[in-house]
């Protein structure tokens, strides 16, 4: 299970600028100016192969107690109690304040595995600008710069090492043995709870016509046709700004961490609703797993035609980069439509799964090059030799040859395309790595240089 790694601090010491380094993104607005993130943010982080959930809190004072300023420290603390380990930022050009005296007093009595991280070191002793934060009582100062990335890559290793997370084992993940691992996601009351319900025939979630009922990731083992599964209901993933209860907010967490974990994702959508940008963002976390995917739209028997044919209109529009994953209408509550989506459910694993072998691989890459070369880039043009498979689950296609940087991201989607139709890899994200060769004579060339003179 992925580790959670909660950032706090006083206002802008610089929290956003490292949630977005470990996330690579920019989902945490920056400004140079305090109290801009007010809510947490929720983001996938990976260093080498190892994969954490990250989150941004606002600007943390523990002690207040009315406003807008006491609804971010609460926020702040359900997002500590969270986590499996606090990164404490601070700034160290300004030195310490007493704010920093109060969260650190607070962290101390939460228990958490707590790193203490002094923010805009760039270009200053590290000796001299983490000397005031001993006192602080938090073990040794870790000197980084959130907005130069110095110093993160250790602060990180250190955070993870110090929780005992290895590397994966990709044979125990991918062991065809173990029981396949569905999670059911969606925004609450679309029906995920009735869906595992109607699926093992009994009623051992709770389902009820209310949203927010489940309020953890609960997993219910169960066998179908003589094959084991592990059903995951998740609650409801609703939009920031909209829940208020902190429990509802602690399982978002759990969520993200089942899709991380699972090897099939069932993204419920609800055909009485329109699409929302939460669904797209529920989608986009799945699709950034690299996790084999079914769309199932739900309450599919309680519309009219019009209605059906919009909702298959918005989601081809708002969920076009879902195009590799097949869509199903349902009922769960009837039980409808869930013969085709297991079935669905099976082939989409099977195609996560799936073994490219090399030589085939290479002749499909050169057969399309055959089709449509890739553009030029300056006097010459990106050379693709050969490819062999670097993964599953995703499958990950490596491409070698020379000046691959070159390679355009719509001839990348074009040569995606043509290992999914050959290799039928319908319902699972596909991803494409290039490989460029090193130039063998570049060293030589130096050698010979150094020689003239």
């Amino acid at each position: 299970m992925n580790p959670v790694i909660t950032i706090v601090g006083r206002p802008n010491v610089g929290k956003s600028t490292l949630f977005n380094r470990l996330t690579r993104s920019r989902d945490a607005l920056v400004a140079d100016f305090s109290g801009l993130t007010r809510d947490r943010h929720y983001g996938k982080g990976r260093i080498g192969e190892r994969a954490f959930i990250c989150v941004d809190t606002g600007g943390f004072e523990p002690v207040a107690k009315t406003g807008i300023v006491a609804e971010m420290a609460k926020q702040t603390k359900q997002a500590v109690a969270e986590s499996d380990i606090v990164i404490f930022l601070v700034d160290g050009r300004l030195g310490m304040a007493p704010q920093d005296r109060v969260i650190a007093d607070f962290l101390r009595k939460t228990g958490r595995p707590t790193i203490l991280a002094v923010n805009k070191t760039e270009g200053m002793q590290s000796g001299i600008v983490t000397a005031d934060f001993h006192e602080l009582g938090l073990g040794e100062p870790f000197p980084i710069s959130s907005a130069h990335g110095d110093g993160v890559r250790g602060l990180i290793d250190d955070a993870l090492d110090s929780l005992g997370i290895a590397e994966p084992d990709e044979e125990l993940v991918n062991d065809p043995n173990r029981p396949m691992k569905i999670a059911v996601v969606g925004r609450p009351n679309v029906g995920k709870s009735t869906l595992i319900n109607k699926l093992i025939g009994e009623e051992r979630v709770i389902a009820f016509d209310m949203p927010g009922t489940t309020r953890d990731a609960i997993e219910v083992p169960f066998e179908r046709n003589g094959k084991p599964y592990i059903l995951v209901d998740t609650a409801g993933l609703r939009r920031r700004g909209k829940v208020f209860e902190a429990i509802e907010k602690f399982s978002v967490v759990k969520t993200l961490q089942a899709i991380a974990d699972c090897n099939v994702v069932i993204l419920m959508l609800d055909a009485q609703q329109d699409i929302s940008e939460q669904d797209a963002h529920i989608a986009g976390f799945i699709v950034e797993a690299g996790r084999a995917l079914v769309v199932a739209v739900n309450k599919w028997d309680g519309i009219d035609t019009y209605v059906k044919e919009r909702a298959r209109l918005e989601i081809a529009q708002k969920l076009r980069f879902l195009d590799f994953a097949n869509v199903h209408p349902i009922s769960a509550k009837k039980g409808t439509g869930l013969k085709e989506l297991f079935k669905d459910v099976d082939s989409a694993y099977a195609a996560a799964m799936a073994k490219l072998p090399t030589p085939r691989l290479t002749r499909i890459l050169q057969e399309a090059i055959e089709h449509q070369q890739p553009k030029r880039v300056g006097m010459g043009r990106p050379k693709l030799r050969y490819a062999h498979q670097g993964g599953m689950n995703p499958p990950i296609v490596v491409i070698h040859g020379t000046s691959l940087s070159g390679v355009t991201d719509s001839y990348k989607r074009y040569l995606e395309g043509r290992f999914r139709d050959v290799f039928k890899l319908r319902g699972t994200p596909l991803r494409i790595q290039m490989n460029t060769a090193k130039n063998p004579y570049v060293d030589a060339d130096k050698g010979k240089k150094g020689k003239k003179r």
